[in-house]
């Protein structure tokens, strides 16, 4: 019996080597895709903040664009109607 649970024993010092050696390499890898990832998404998020900025400033120069043809269409319309009222 003894040397049935000596060789079990072996069999799992042998087994447990490659469980950590396996872990191990798992762990690396494991650990090299999440800083690889960490960087990627470090990049992207600065990307979207250029992106961001383009479109606020799109956005301030779209509606500085609506102000003057708001205020171009409107003034002629106003004065047109301010001249009918006091044609009368």
């Amino acid at each position: 019996m003894n040397c049935l649970n000596s060789i079990e024993a072996s069999y799992r010092a042998e087994l447990r080597e490659l469980f950590d050696a396996h872990f191990g390499r798992f762990d690396e890898k494991l650990e090299r895709r999440l800083l690889d990832t960490k960087a990627e998404l470090g990049i992207a998020k600065a990307e979207l903040g250029i992106k961001i900025e383009q479109l606020r400033v799109e956005l301030h120069s779209t509606k500085a664009d609506v102000l003057k043809w708001s205020l171009g269409l409107w003034v002629p319309v106003a004065l047109v109607v301010i001249g009918l009222y006091f044609k009368r």
